[in-house]
């Protein structure tokens, strides 16, 4: 391991609003771009790409991706950022507009580089006191929770609130981790020395190459290639998005795939072709109000292609419903 590289573990934050207006329109969406761009840079990131359609805009970042729906927001940022002083500017956005937040989830795994990590985010027991002060009393349904697994270096920490315990139309997230890339398909993700493109374009030719584009052919994506290394993506799938992020360097290399669920699209198949693509050592998968068939149906899907399930940890948290957090290695692999 690493001395000291880079942060690929995300933190990811998801801002549930409401209005008593019933004619919301676009909603957040409304927010200028010169609004974002300010709370972004308290959360120390920029904006490197963007994409929209009829329900909702994304937006890859050069630390990870936001997505801005008209009642919601799903910002996660890797590296040193801070990602909770996010917070209480985007509460303050959407009231210029109206709209008041019922329901926060935040989440993120274990860090490789703990000691790296600034305030608020150098402990969870600090990013949690961060958080309660900093979202309304009336979001009173809380919990703080950290499932542990069978692997020291994985574990899932999630903090709930919202002002109602169990709302009915809370969509299903999937977020998988991916550590111990292998060598050959991690150096996918590394520029050429003078390759004569720029981010998008390269970008571009990665997703192609490594066969991206494929995990889910109906989206459409937005991808871009960083210096000398690294990647990210966004795809948007009618109102469904997927995101990938990519920290290649051997010692601490790293990769995410998250997606939202519909009745329309296969989870388990999306899963299993991310964890092709970069043939980690460990993997872990945690789910958010998905059922307990779906569950099942990543895990078998994870098996397919090398890895053995080594734990599985459940809690139910308040305005999110059930999270199954799982962890994989490699069959080689002792622990």
């Amino acid at each position: 391991m690493a001395v000291s590289g880079f942060e690929g573990f995300e933190k990811r934050l998801e801002l549930q609003f409401s209005s008593h207006d019933p004619v919301i329109g676009i909603g957040l969406r409304e927010l200028d771009f010169k609004s974002l761009e300010q709370v972004l840079h308290q959360v120390q990131c920029t904006v490197v790409s963007a994409l929209g359609n009829q329900h909702f805009d994304s937006y890859v970042l050069s630390e990870s991706s936001l997505f801005v729906y008209p009642t919601k927001i799903i910002i996660k940022t890797c590296g040193t950022t801070q990602l909770l002083k996010s917070v209480r500017p985007f509460i303050n956005h959407a009231r210029t507009l109206n709209l008041h937040l019922i329901a926060l989830r935040y989440t993120r795994g274990t860090f490789i580089f703990p000691e790296a990590q600034p305030y608020p985010h150098t402990s969870f027991h600090e990013e949690v006191v961060y958080l309660e002060d900093n979202i309304p009393d009336d979001l009173r349904y809380r919990k703080a929770s950290v499932i542990p697994s069978k692997l020291t270096s994985h574990s899932w920490h999630v903090f709930s609130a919202g002002v109602v315990e169990y709302p009915d139309d809370v969509p299903y997230t999937v977020e998988v981790c991916m550590t111990d890339l292998d060598q050959t398909l991690a150096r996918k993700f590394f520029r050429h020395p003078n390759d004569g493109m720029n981010g998008d374009s390269a970008g571009r030719a990665m997703t192609e190459l490594t066969g991206i584009n494929r995990i889910n052919p109906n989206a459409q994506i937005c991808d871009f290639a960083f210096d000398p290394c690294g990647y990210s993506m966004n795809g948007i799938d009618g109102d469904c998005y997927s995101t990938i992020h990519v920290t290649p360097e051997d010692g601490f290399s790293y990769a995410s795939f998250e997606c939202v669920g519909s009745a329309y699209n296969d989870m388990a198949d999306m899963v299993k072709k991310a964890v092709k693509v970069f043939g980690p050592g460990t993997v872990s998968v945690a789910t958010t109000n998905a059922g307990e068939d779906m569950c099942m149906r990543i895990k078998g899907a994870v098996e397919q292609v090398g890895l053995k399930c080594r734990s599985c940890g459940i809690d139910e948290v308040p305005a999110a419903g059930k999270v199954v957090f799982q962890t994989f290695t490699s069959r080689r692999k002792r622990i």
